[in-house]
Formats: C-alpha cells, sequence, structure tokens
C-alpha cells in the first residue's frame, strides 16, 4: 500500500502552531521554500524503495505546537518471522525565526526503541556505544547541537509469567540541528542516519552485509 502523504503543514497564518491548513486556504500553498524542500526529501524516502527490506517507513502526524511547521516520520525494523525488534519516529521542525540552542532554523528529533539481546543488554558500555553509533551516521550529512538521552529498561516477569525470560530494551531520544554544507541540507541523509541506527541498534549487520550464522541456528550481530 503507497504511504499517505506528509502530514499537512502547521499553521502560518499567525493562528495557533500545530493548526492544520485546510485544503480551501491559499496560505497552504505559501510554505516557506526551506520547510517546502525538507518536506519534498522526506516524501522521496517515502516513495522511493526503502533503505533495507527488514525497514518499513510510514508518514505520521507530526507532533503539534513544536514549532511554527513539522512533518514527521515512523519507522520499525522487522526479523525474518515479522517480529518487531525496534521501532522510531523523526520529527522535523522548522521556525524561520530560529530557536535557542537550534543554532539554525530546523531542528530534529528522533526516538528509537530496540529489543537487546542478552549479552548487549548486559554491557555496560552499551549507552556510549548506541550514542557513537548515532554521531557517526549523522556525520555524512552534517549536523550540530546534538543533544540526547539512551535509557536501558529491564523488565522481569513475575507470577504465572515467572518463566518467561527477562526482556531488556533501549531507548534513545536525542535532538540535533542540520547545517548546510553549501548544497542545502542534506535531509535524506538524516532520514538515512536514524534509518541506520534504528537497523544497527535492532542487530541488523550494515546494508548489504550479511550476518553469518552465530553457531545456534541463529545470525550474530
Amino acid at each position: 500500500m503507497p504511504p499517505t502523504p506528509l502530514s499537512p503543514p502547521l499553521s502560518a497564518t499567525g493562528g495557533p502552531p500545530g493548526v492544520p491548513v485546510t485544503s480551501d486556504d491559499p496560505a497552504a500553498e505559501l510554505l516557506p521554500p526551506p520547510f517546502e524542500r525538507a518536506r519534498d526529501a522526506l516524501r522521496a524516502v517515502l516513495d522511493g524503495p526503502s533503505p533495507r527490506p527488514e525497514l518499513d517507513l510510514e508518514d505520521m502526524p507530526a507532533p503539534q505546537r513544536l514549532a511554527p511547521y513539522a512533518a514527521a516520520l515512523s519507522g520499525s525494523v522487522y526479523r525474518d518471522d515479522d517480529t518487531e525488534v525496534a521501532s522510531g519516529r523523526l520529527i522535523v521542525l522548522y521556525d524561520p525565526a530560529g530557536r535557542d540552542g537550534w543554532e539554525g532554523s530546523f531542528r530534529i528529533v528522533a526516538y528509537i526503541r530496540a529489543d537487546l539481546e542478552p549479552e548487549f543488554a548486559a554491557d555496560e558500555l552499551i549507552g556510549s556505544v548506541a550514542w557513537s553509533w548515532l554521531l557517526e551516521a549523522l556525520e555524512p550529512a552534517g549536523y550540530t547541537a546534538v543533544s540526547g538521552t539512551i535509557t536501558r529498561a529491564v523488565s522481569e516477569s513475575f507470577g504465572d509469567k515467572s518463566d518467561e525470560p527477562s526482556a531488556t530494551e533501549l531507548e534513545l531520544r536525542a535532538s540535533w540541528s542540520p547545517t548546510d554544507s553549501g548544497s542545502g541540507i542534506d535531509m535524506a541523509g538524516h532520514v538515512a542516519a536514524w534509518c541506520e541506527v534504528m537497523s544497527t541498534t535492532a542487530g541488523l549487520p550494515p546494508a548489504g552485509v550479511t550476518a553469518l550464522p552465530d553457531g545456534s541456528g541463529g545470525t550474530g550481530r
């Protein structure tokens, strides 16, 4: 099924931020060119081939009242048995006047949640490692003023569910400002970076690399 259109732009007519511009409103065509280019870049990602077969991207409503203009994507990573092992959201915010701490008129907000295998869940450095994955993935696209948190949560089962194994999840929340390399902001590159980190935290090998058997009938990371 083809993806639905990206979320409508937030109001640029002086009304409360987050109010969609209706199709009958002539202001609906008066998007700031920088945001229009960013929105078109997100649409191109949705309309094009998926970065990898395990990854499913969709449009989602942009959160309201964060900025005068916003667009958002959601993503899920699936294993061969169609089990979802990671999910995430990417939100592109645009304020022509900029905001304190943005260092520009754009801000990207990302969220990733992934199941961790036991050997990775026990690693006390997994947070630092996951953060380094994000920075490395963002490097080609260009970024500044990055900040965020990484949380590792362990779920234990009790009572009638005591036989179920413990599960550990990693949650990454980050925001950064995309930089202009001189030829414009590489918004598609920032989407690709988010997809790469979401896939990596899910335990998938780099795109184009086949995972080796781990000796137990599964595949290693």
